[in-house]
């Protein structure tokens, strides 16, 4: 059983989302490992093009360095990985099995989270007992160009109406907007290659962590 105990996603500051895609050629787990020492607290393993055999090892190797760190692990979609992973919870897409039925399957232990693209989404996830949220694309992004225009961090306070679960800003997200985000009414930050691409990840996650906390300055 998972011995740590779920961490609360309104205090994770930032989930940091995999691409091995953008790691430069370094391996994945390493540059995460980076990232956790830097103070990570959550991770998205989100490797989609992945065989479910291939996205299995990569997890139990993302898993040790995980709970080495104290952090949560999260697997994007796959309850059947999470669960034979053991890992910390699910995040759903639109394209995923309904939120009702992949907490039956995880039990009440584990974190559930949806990606919103909209405020009609997130009234949505709002019934459905998730965890927390993704919101975005809040800045311009080509990974998430399919998703239409940027949604701008004027939508925070609006969907901050609509649920009480912790919302996560994402989509195009650098450190320099952090503040900005926090100030809109996120209680942190989704980010892929602001971490996962840079020269020192461990220094680029603590400075988005240092920026998304309450107070910045420390």
């Amino acid at each position: 059983m998972n011995p740590f105990k779920k961490s609360d996603p309104e205090d994770w500051g930032m989930c940091l989302v995999t691409d091995r895609s953008q790691t430069c050629g370094r391996d994945l787990v390493e540059v995460v490992e980076a990232a956790l020492r830097g103070g990570v607290r959550a991770v998205q393993l989100r490797e989609k093009d992945l065989e479910t055999i291939d996205l299995y090892r990569l997890g139990g190797r993302l898993i040790a360095v995980c709970r080495a760190a104290g952090a949560s692990l999260i697997i994007n979609d796959r309850a059947d990985v999470a669960l034979a992973l053991d890992a910390d919870g699910v995040h759903l897409t639109g394209k995923s099995l309904p939120p009702a039925v992949v907490r039956k399957m995880l039990g009440p232990d584990k974190r559930l989270g949806i990606s919103c693209h909209s405020l009609e989404q997130v009234r949505q996830a709002a019934d459905s007992g998730c965890d927390y949220l993704f919101l975005g694309p809040i800045f311009r992004t080509p990974s998430k160009e399919r998703f239409g225009a940027p949604l701008t961090p004027a939508i925070i306070p609006e969907a901050r109406k609509l649920s009480a679960a912790p919302i996560l800003a994402i989509g195009g997200v650098r450190a320099c907007r952090v503040p900005e985000l926090i100030a809109a009414g996120a209680s942190g930050v989704a980010v892929i290659s602001a971490v996962m691409a840079a020269s020192d990840p461990a220094a680029a996650a603590a400075e988005i962590l240092r920026l998304a906390s309450k107070s910045p300055s420390l």
